[in-house]
Order: structure tokens, then C-alpha cells, then sequence
């Protein structure tokens, strides 16, 4: 058995984001970390939920974690492979995901995400991989969930480029523009949760994972950030959904020829 305090901040991140996705969801998975947190809820929680990637596996059920969408774990495992375009045409923008799980560069106070540049976008300080399928799952999905390591330096108070739309400046901004996705409803970074307020649609924080404080939070933000008149304390892991953690991370370290984590 495993102890309930012997976790590191990825796993927290990593489960917390997994126990967000119900059973029964069909969700357009991003790679990395967005990847690790859908397939831990497949193995525990939710084992009926349907995870489909943007090169077209629907029902992927892969043994080991992904190294990219066009991975052929992805198809062998999954309950049928369609083209992109229909994944993107019938089953996103036909309103039949209705969550979309993604991770980003940057991202600011309401939401709006970066994974393009960093500075000017004609003269950039950096390249990043650039958007894939991620605009049209923010658009379209039913709802987003975001994953990533909280800094100052990924939470800005804006973008330096909007590769995909949250919640623009805020409010109604999303029906405004016609976009008929939800949007993203929750942020789960390394520290924390941030969930979007009601009315503004600011990232707030609504939960601190065990042993992080405040002050830490706001060191790792890039704005004024905002806290819930009352601020939880995220549960920590059980000891199944380490060890499922735990196990995923060995097969596909192993599966990939790494050697695999103590």
C-alpha cells in the first residue's frame, strides 16, 4: 500500500484532473499530460468513458501512454479509426464530445490559451508546436478541462497569442462570438484548481492541493489572482489511484525504452 502522503505534485495534478472526467464521457484527449489524466480515469473511476484523438482512434483503450496522436497503440486498441476530418466535422462540431481535455504553454485570467508563440508573433522568442486540433476542441467540446504546471511564466495576465479561445475579456464574451463549446470549467495545475467565475468568468481558485499555500499560489501567477470565499483542500490520492498512476507511467516507460521510475 502506498501512503497517503507519499505523492509528488504530478501525480496530484495528474489525479485531480482525472476524477473531473465521468464515466460515460466522451472526451477529445490531448497528448501529454491530458493524455495521462483520461487514461487514469479509464483505468479506475470511469472505465465506460470514450476517449477519442484527433487522428481519428475512437474508444482508444491503450496500455501505455501515447507519444503523439499518431501513436499505433492509439488504433490497435481502439473500437474503430475514422478520418480526421470526420472526427473533427461529425463528432466534435456535431456536438458529440462533451469534453475536451487540453494542455497549453500559456494561459491567462480568463482562460485563453497559448501553445504558438512566446513574444511577438513576427518576431517570436520562441516557437511552440502551434495549435493542432486544440482551437476547434475549445470551440466545440461540451466542456474544457486544462492541465499544466502553474508559473508566472505560464500564467500571464495575457496571452501573447490567442490560439484558443476560453473566455476572451470575460461575461457572456463566448455566446457573443457564436461559439457553441462551454468552454473551458477548470484549470488543475500542480498547485491547485482555478475554476471560472459565474458571472466574469475569471479563473478563481476554488481548491489547494495538500501542503500548497496561498501565497505560493499568487508567487506562481502572473496577475491579481482571485480566491473563493471558500477555498477547499483538494482530497489527496487514494492508494489505488497512485498505484494505477504508478503503473501506467512503468508499462509505458518500459514500453518506450526508458527505464522506469523507482
Amino acid at each position: 500500500m502506498t501512503a497517503a502522503h507519499d505523492f509528488t505534485a504530478a501525480e496530484m495534478m495528474t489525479i485531480a484532473a482525472a476524477r473531473l472526467l465521468a464515466d460515460g464521457d466522451v472526451c477529445f484527449v490531448g497528448i501529454g499530460l491530458p493524455s495521462a489524466a483520461a487514461n487514469l480515469a479509464r483505468l479506475t473511476h470511469a472505465p465506460r468513458i470514450v476517449l477519442i484523438y484527433e487522428s481519428g482512434p475512437i474508444g482508444a483503450k491503450p496500455d501505455v501512454l501515447p507519444l503523439s496522436i499518431g501513436d499505433g497503440s492509439l488504433a490497435e486498441t481502439a473500437d474503430t479509426v475514422v478520418s480526421t476530418s470526420e472526427i473533427f466535422r461529425y463528432w466534435l462540431q456535431g456536438g458529440h464530445v462533451t469534453v475536451g481535455f487540453l494542455g497549453a504553454a500559456q494561459i491567462d485570467r480568463f482562460a485563453n490559451i497559448n501553445t504558438t508563440v512566446i513574444g511577438d508573433y513576427r518576431r517570436p522568442a520562441t516557437r511552440l508546436p502551434g495549435a493542432g486540433g486544440a482551437p476547434e476542441i475549445a470551440n466545440c467540446a461540451g466542456k474544457v478541462i486544462l492541465v499544466m504546471n502553474q508559473t508566472s511564466r505560464s500564467f500571464v495576465e495575457k496571452v501573447d497569442f490567442i490560439t484558443s479561445v476560453g473566455h476572451l475579456d470575460g461575461g457572456d464574451a463566448r455566446k457573443r462570438l457564436g461559439l457553441t463549446g462551454g468552454g473551458p470549467v477548470a484549470v488543475v495545475t500542480d498547485l491547485c484548481l482555478l475554476e471560472p467565475d459565474r458571472v466574469t468568468r475569471e479563473l478563481t481558485v476554488t481548491s489547494l492541493h495538500p501542503g500548497i499555500t496561498r501565497q505560493k499560489v499568487e508567487a506562481s501567477t502572473g496577475w491579481k489572482l482571485r480566491f473563493a470565499p471558500q477555498v477547499s483542500e483538494t482530497a489527496p490520492p487514494k492508494s489505488f489511484e497512485l498505484e494505477t498512476l504508478r503503473q501506467l507511467q512503468r508499462r509505458t516507460a518500459l514500453a518506450h525504452g526508458r527505464a522506469p521510475a523507482a
